[in-house]
């Protein structure tokens, strides 16, 4: 019986956690739980699963949750989210959104427990200090977005195997097909109208974007050790070829499989075990295209890119500063190709800062703020 800590419980990736320790109660239970504001579904949770820890971070709404079994134990406001990573799990599951899921990944490898990172923004922001701190305590980072899942697999789920390229694969987002002299009229409804997969919000404008693409090569430089020359992104509209690793020897080995989540979700959970449930792929009568991205359409991406090369905090920054801008264009406060220019202004305002998690605290809310001031300013 494998014991899962499960923070960010209700969003998109957290419920399909769930719909997975309920396909297979006999090898899953949930010991912990934590989630941002949902407290009438983190309630449904608790009461269904039991655990001995729940947080809610918006502790405004804890009367939402109703009452509570007695072995678990509430906790409430910014630190819920890291009460719920306890010493009883054997998988510490962050499916937290944003810069928030950081803490919560040391802590588990602090207590030396293995991590299932569906949170970007953790390796981008602290991919120096997060893979260091895992060798020296022996923890295995688990990845579980599709393209860095697909790389695993790709790597016979061994990431020191030797390679040569990493490539990504892009679906270009729900504006893919949109005229370029139509993106900056583009409402947060269209983004999140996404032509393959059903995602969060964040997410999905992300894709949009192209930001998340960016974010995901830098992912993959930590994630691999790999260094960024060596990682290459194909616009790939079908969605199907997840990512691919390229050998040595000319081979490229690719990971294919339905566009949903819940396959990369279930293999962090069965590692190293393959477990039945996700939906299946029909290949017959499928044709495939991989392209080179356009950069005229998707500037954001090669933004992202140019603060990873950077270096030090600039990942950190573009990443807080896109978390921000996207809230705005979700309360349609400010057009599609303004996000652009948000993350430009930050990146361009953020002091340069060494990798400490005191300096990404610091960098986090600077970011954040300059986006705000920039838009107080409109």
């Amino acid at each position: 019986m494998k014991k899962i800590a499960l923070l960010g419980s209700t969003g998109s990736i957290g419920r399909q956690v769930v719909e997975c320790v309920k396909r297979y109660p006999d090898r899953y239970e949930i010991v912990s739980l934590s989630a941002n504001e949902n407290a009438k579904l983190l309630g449904e949770q608790i009461n269904m699963f039991k655990p001995e820890v729940a947080g809610l971070v918006n502790a405004e709404k804890a009367g939402e949750i109703g009452v509570l079994p007695a072995q678990t134990t509430l906790f409430l406001g910014e630190q819920a989210a890291v009460h719920a990573v306890i010493d009883q799990a054997d998988l510490v599951f962050v499916a937290i959104v944003g810069f928030a899921g950081l803490k919560c990944v040391l802590e588990a490898i602090r207590l030396k427990k293995n991590v299932a990172i569906a949170n970007k923004e953790t390796l981008v922001a602290g991919g120096e200090l997060v893979t260091r701190l895992a060798k020296e305590n022996g923890v295995k980072l688990i990845p579980v977005d599709s393209e860095h899942s697909a790389i695993w697999q790709s790597l016979y789920l061994d990431q020191s195997t030797p390679f040569e390229n990493i490539i990504i694969t892009a679906s270009g987002g729900a504006f893919r097909d949109v005229p370029k002299e139509n993106l900056p009229f583009m409402k947060a409804k269209d983004a999140l109208k996404h032509p393959n997969w059903n995602m969060g919000k964040k997410i999905t404008v992300d894709c949009a974007t192209m930001v998340n693409k960016g974010l995901e090569v830098i992912e993959a430089r930590w994630l691999f050790d790999c260094p960024y020359e060596k990682i290459k992104v194909a616009y790939h509209p079908e969605s199907i070829v997840h990512s691919m690793v390229e050998y040595a020897d000319g081979a490229i080995m690719a990971q294919m499989g339905f566009p949903s989540m819940e396959l990369p979700i279930s293999l962090a959970m069965s590692y190293p075990e393959r477990l039945a449930g996700a939906p299946k792929l029909d290949i017959f009568g499928k044709t495939l295209h991989f392209e080179k991205l356009d950069l005229e359409r998707y500037p954001c991406f090669s933004l992202v890119l140019e603060a990873a090369k950077k270096g030090n905090n600039y990942p950190c920054a573009v990443s807080s500063a896109n978390e921000e801008a996207v809230k705005l264009f979700l309360q349609d406060k400010i057009g599609f190709t303004e996000i652009y220019d948000y993350l430009r202004y930050a990146l361009d305002k953020i002091p340069e800062m060494q990798v400490t998690y005191e300096n990404l605290c610091s960098t986090d809310k600077i970011a954040r703020s300059l986006v705000l001031e920039r838009f107080s300013r409109k």
